[in-house]
């Protein structure tokens, strides 16, 4: 039978934009001291865990806990894990709309949305909740590393679930903007709908036979030379869904280190070669104020600023 409470608010402060990681202690156990059983239980060694409880690092509710402290089925502990260093992602954060509730901002490629794996306080998360004071904020959707532009974020705790559900059951309207190869003889707009499939532990998803679970409608802005601007409508949202249908097409983003191939894993983390995918627009229904909503980035894609600039030198 389970055992069900009320989980206590924190009792240590974020870090860097971080919360504390709260653990819960087993019902079941033989441990004497809340020690032994984090020397079990964390990757790290027991002197790492004497060091902790020294430096009166590990909390429960009522404050630091002793190296003795005895073990409690059931009670909470928390602390800070040590970060390892992060290659500071050096583009800004751009504010794009803020009030009470929501704030959208402009994400720079190569920063996270959210604290996850190698990346922990280099994430859009941690910097806004730094740079802002706002240590309750929350993410509202996902957003590829590698992909820039518009990211939602909310600032009211107990809305967070009303934002998230217009995400889950699509109602936002999203369009996104990518350069790619231009294709004469690819007949756009179109759609595209496949099977996608994401193993864990794997860094590309991909396509395989089946009942399609994903779609995108492609269509083609401009053209300059052997290059197009194209934008992309998911109707919905797999992983990586508009990177593997556009190299589905023939149509590769212009660097994109997972799709048609994987490039090394440097490729990953080249600031010089940003993945020209860029989220445009978010248009919804506010589901608090009824207002609705339409923002766009203030981004631009460089490779096609880049072309645009050849093609004027030209003419």
């Amino acid at each position: 039978m389970g055992h069900r409470t009320v989980v206590p608010p924190a009792p240590l402060p974020q870090r860097h934009g971080i919360d504390p990681v709260r653990l819960r202690l087993p019902w079941v156990g033989d441990w004497a001291t809340v020690r032994d059983h984090l020397v079990d239980r964390l990757p790290v060694g027991p002197e790492v865990v004497d060091a902790m409880l020294a430096d009166r690092a590990v909390h429960g509710v009522d404050g630091p806990l002793d190296p003795g402290a005895p073990f409690v089925p059931g009670a909470y502990v928390w602390f800070h894990r040590e970060l390892a260093p992060e290659v500071p992602v050096p583009f800004p954060v751009t504010v794009v709309h803020r009030d009470e509730r929501l704030l959208v901002v402009d994400k720079p490629h190569f920063l996270a949305m959210t604290p996850r794996g190698r990346h922990i306080t280099e994430t859009a998360l941690a910097r806004l909740r730094r740079e802002l004071g706002l240590p309750q904020l929350s993410p509202a959707h996902r957003l590829d590393r590698l992909t820039a532009g518009l990211a939602m974020f909310v600032i009211e705790p107990g809305l967070r679930g009303a934002y998230q559900s217009l995400f889950q059951e699509r109602l936002v309207r999203k369009t996104y903007e990518a350069v790619a190869p231009y294709d004469e003889t690819l007949e756009l707009p179109c759609t595209v709908s496949s099977r996608i499939v994401k193993e864990r532990g794997e860094l590309a998803a991909r396509e395989v036979a089946g009942e399609p679970n994903s779609e995108s409608r492609v269509e083609l802005l401009e053209r300059r030379g052997g290059l197009g601007r194209y934008r992309l409508l998911p109707v919905t949202g797999r992983t990586h869904q508009l990177r593997l249908h556009m190299s589905s097409l023939g149509l590769p983003l212009l660097d994109d280190p997972l799709y048609p191939r994987v490039l090394p894993e440097a490729a990953l983390d080249d600031f010089s070669r940003p993945l020209q995918l860029l989220a445009r627009t978010l248009e919804f229904t506010d589901p608090v104020t009824g207002e609705e909503h339409c923002f766009r980035s203030g981004l631009e894609l460089a490779a096609w600023t880049a072309a645009g600039q050849k093609w004027h030198a030209r003419h």
